[in-house]
């Protein structure tokens, strides 16, 4: 292997390691706060994406995370605390988590609204230890014009995730190949 190559290698894995320092130092976040947060995400969600509100409706659970930050150069990682929400009220709180290796620069924020349509759904993310996004049920990453066709008759899948929010530079807001793990922050 050449010697730039190695840099970049080496670049790009510092670049993972301090996102998930980062992330770990937010996972430090209290209960309270992480609940804040998902409070403010969730009311710019719906005045973005009015839509979202009458799936809210429909929905078995909310799983917001309020700030994921994702950053990578070859390779990369995303991390985030979240809280689940059923009927308004939270439940319990996760963190999704991921790693990637491929072509890919730049760092970014986000937050994510994971919709849960079905028992079934909701019934996998309670009882598996950690939900590696894709081995479970049916999640449909929606965009704001898809958002914005989704009717009563459309919804057919188990989750829905809507990505929004988004702050710097970097491509991808997949989540396939994250993990989403329960945690108990301080209160």
């Amino acid at each position: 292997m050449d010697r730039t190559r190695r840099s970049t290698l080496a670049a790009g894995a510092a670049l993972a390691g301090a996102v998930m320092l980062r992330a770990g130092a937010a996972s430090a976040a209290s209960a309270r706060q992480i609940d804040r947060d998902a409070d403010r995400a969730l009311a710019a969600l719906y005045a973005a994406q009015p839509k979202t509100r009458e799936l809210a409706a429909r929905a078995k659970a909310i799983l917001v995370f309020p700030k994921i930050v994702k950053a990578g150069l070859l390779i990369g990682g995303q991390s985030g605390d979240g809280a689940l929400r059923v009927k308004g009220r939270t439940t319990a709180y996760y963190n999704l988590s991921a790693a990637s290796f491929g072509l890919q620069a730049g760092a970014q924020t986000f937050s994510y609204a994971l919709f849960f349509m079905t028992d079934s759904a909701l019934d996998y993310l309670s009882r598996s230890d950690g939900w590696a996004v894709g081995s479970g049920p049916s999640v449909v990453v929606m965009d704001k014009g898809a958002a914005a066709s989704l009717s009563s008759t459309t919804l057919s899948q188990d989750v829905y995730a809507f990505p929004f929010g988004q702050q710097g530079l970097m491509g991808g807001l997949g989540l396939e190949g994250s993990k989403i793990t329960r945690i108990r922050p301080a209160p």
